[in-house]
């Protein structure tokens, strides 16, 4: 354990390095590469369980109800976890907080696939929830101290798009693995999987610009946020100015709700699919697919936009998308059975609608506070959203055994609210 706690140091800044170019960009590539593809597995391991469920239930006998709780725990675990993980990343190395969580959750998803008893497997998916909380509070981090303002929205667009690509590949990549070595084997796969690239980690992170002897990202950009993201606040009152900051709180309200949308699109579509229009599990798995692509090139746009066309303004994005979100889900909800097409198409633009506000409220989170404060920041307003995940849990299972329509009223309502939140920090200039 002391040696875990030395290896999560911060490493002392050393002497600056003149003429380093060449050695900023060759860091920032190196960085980002890593905890693009790092993040990509912390999304197999915290997807695997749900998506075997169907198989998981048919070979151990557990109810829709069950796997619906492990589900909602799973999420308040992890919201709890990723705001705790934000505290311990603005005070640690992004470079061992960030491996250890994917070895850890690798091993997790391992005594899972070892596991027959619903209590047992429900403790090693909550535990591996406290360690999926060590994952992208790293990875704000670095996007911070190695992006600058002006250039910062693209970049964490194309690698909040990680999560998107983990979500696409893992159901085509459990749907090949149970049917070739069934969901025992595959638990192990992945999870030996996520311990090989967290390994990997540990040999291609570092920690700040100014760890390895290069000025800060604003001083090599010429680049000086006028938010003063490079004022530093005392640790002690890091997580009471962000407790006491109002964006903060209308952020985090707009994330609960917006994951609320995002998790219930994701984790009950492909049931609706097949219970209620006629899908094979792979036609409906492959709608998730087309969600997370439509999540893909959303969270590119939205951060060149707000980069480029709005200059920084990224609010007004997020109303424009809430609009969109009203209208495409209606379109969901009432599209007849037979159209195909029409659901993966709207289904995709739910996705570029959803994923987009998603990606930008956890930036703007970290553009407005103090620069040894982002972690923090971006945990506090993650742990909302993961709270909005816990409802679509066990209650929307509840929801949907009454009725699909009150499962699709309850989407449009959130939806409502999330716009009249993001009106009301438009009004404010947030």
């Amino acid at each position: 354990m002391i040696l875990i706690l030395k290896l999560l140091k911060i490493y002392p800044k050393k002497i600056y390095v003149e003429n380093t170019k060449t050695k900023y960009n060759y860091w920032r590539f190196r960085i980002f590469y890593s905890i693009f593809f790092g993040y990509i597995f912390f999304y197999f391991t915290r997807k695997s369980l749900i998506f075997l469920s169907p198989l998981i239930i048919n070979d151990l006998h557990f109810s829709l109800n069950e796997i619906g709780f492990i589900s909602t725990l799973f999420y308040i675990t992890y919201a709890i976890s990723k705001f705790l993980g934000g505290i311990i990343s603005d005070k640690s190395n992004p470079r061992y907080l960030m491996s250890f969580g994917l070895i850890l959750t690798g091993l997790c998803n391992i005594c899972i696939g070892l596991s027959s008893s619903i209590y047992i497997i429900l403790i090693f998916w909550t535990l591996n929830a406290i360690f999926q909380g060590w994952g992208w509070p790293p990875i704000t981090k670095q996007l911070t101290h190695w992006y600058s303002k002006k250039e910062r929205g693209l970049w964490w667009g194309i690698c909040s798009t990680s999560h998107n690509i983990g979500g696409a590949i893992i159901p085509l990549m459990i749907s090949y693995l149970s049917i070739e070595f069934g969901w025992r084997k595959s638990m192990y796969i992945i999870g030996l999987l996520c311990i090989i690239i967290g390994l990997t980690l540990i040999n291609r992170l570092r920690d700040t610009p100014q760890s390895l002897g290069l000025p800060s990202i604003e001083k090599f950009n010429n680049d000086y946020d006028t938010n003063k993201l490079n004022c530093k606040t005392k640790n002690n009152k890091i997580i009471t100015q962000i407790l006491y900051n109002k964006n903060i709180w209308m952020l985090s309200i707009s994330y609960f709700f917006i994951y609320i949308i995002r998790t219930a699109i994701n984790d009950w579509t492909i049931l609706y699919l097949v219970n209620q229009k006629g899908y094979n599990l792979f036609s409906a798995g492959l709608s998730i697919f087309y969600f997370e692509i439509g999540g893909i090139v959303g969270m590119i746009i939205a951060g060149w936009i707000t980069d480029k066309i709005f200059k920084g303004k990224r609010i007004l994005f997020i109303f424009l998308c809430t609009i969109g979100l009203i209208i495409t889900s209606i379109i969901l909800w009432n599209t007849p059975v037979g159209h195909k097409n029409i659901d993966y198409l709207t289904i995709s633009l739910l996705g570029l609608l959803t994923f987009g506000p998603q990606m930008l409220i956890g930036l703007i989170a970290s553009e407005i506070v103090p620069k040894n404060a982002v972690c923090t920041a971006n945990g506090f307003v993650g742990c909302w959203a993961y709270m909005g995940a816990a409802i679509t849990g066990y209650p929307f299972g509840l929801i949907i055994n009454l009725s699909w329509n009150i499962y699709f009223l309850i989407i449009t309502i959130c939806t409502i609210i999330l716009m009249i939140i993001i009106i009301s920090m438009l009004l404010n200039k947030i």
